[in-house]
């Protein structure tokens, strides 16, 4: 969701990361693993991406990839909690209950975070996701581009948020440029293994851009939904 973040900033908003895991257990190529290993890798590669939002500061809780789904929910979240409360923050963004497309530590980052803004009294959580119905839609619409990845939407059956779930829908059109920059700083992330996602998405044509990177969704707990839905973060709170 490094949109909303772009946008957010761009509101003058304080933006602050936080990441659980080191991203240690990632694909990539042994060049690009040098220099400490690919955990020090992907942190400096995020932070050169969040450089590009413009955000203000980075938190990496220190967890191992691959095994944060592993960790007490209390024990993470008293972690995660504290840098709330350090921060004063009114809004916490998590994953969705699916966890995205089901990753474990993704599905872990969902249920820390609900625990985390629970202790620290954070008023607004909101669950970043797809809207299940356009990325079906998408997926099979790939078929028909050439040197696409071609993806079985089978996959996705039970992934993200169904339409009718979501409570957000935010329009980050303008601050497509910054995503493309945030993303193309994790460099490690395009290389690996066949047609990484990071790669397809850079390369995408300009009008496709627009419209695949253009939006972010969210759920918020115990808000109504909306035809159409919310395009503000702070709505909540206003």
């Amino acid at each position: 969701t490094v949109t909303d973040v772009a946008r957010a900033v761009a509101e003058g908003h304080r933006v602050v990361i936080v990441v659980a895991t080191d991203g240690s257990a990632g694909l990539t190529s042994h060049e690009m693993a040098s220099g400490g290993g690919l955990g020090a890798t992907r942190m400096r590669e995020l932070q050169n991406s969040a450089d590009e939002l413009g955000v203000h500061r980075v938190v990496s809780l220190g967890y191992l990839d691959g095994a944060f789904s592993t960790i007490d929910v209390s024990t993470a979240a008293e972690t995660l909690a504290a840098v709330l409360h350090e921060e004063s923050a009114d809004v916490l963004t998590t994953y969705d209950r699916a966890g995205g497309y089901g990753h474990p530590d993704h599905i872990h980052v969902h249920r820390v975070g609900a625990a985390a803004a629970r202790l620290a009294e954070t008023p607004v959580v909101l669950e970043a996701t797809v809207d299940r119905q356009l990325l079906l839609r998408a997926v099979r619409a790939m078929r028909y581009l050439p040197r696409s990845l071609h993806i079985d939407p089978e996959q996705f059956s039970d992934s993200y948020t169904p339409h009718d779930e979501i409570t957000h829908c935010i329009d980050v059109r303008r601050q497509v440029g910054k995503k493309q920059a945030a993303l193309a700083a994790h460099r490690s992330q395009q290389v690996g293994g066949a047609r990484r996602t990071v790669a397809f998405l850079l390369g995408l044509p300009p009008l496709l851009t627009r419209f695949v990177l253009g939006r972010e969704w969210f759920v918020e707990p115990g808000r109504r939904t909306t035809t159409p839905p919310c395009d503000d973060i702070f709505a909540s709170l206003r």
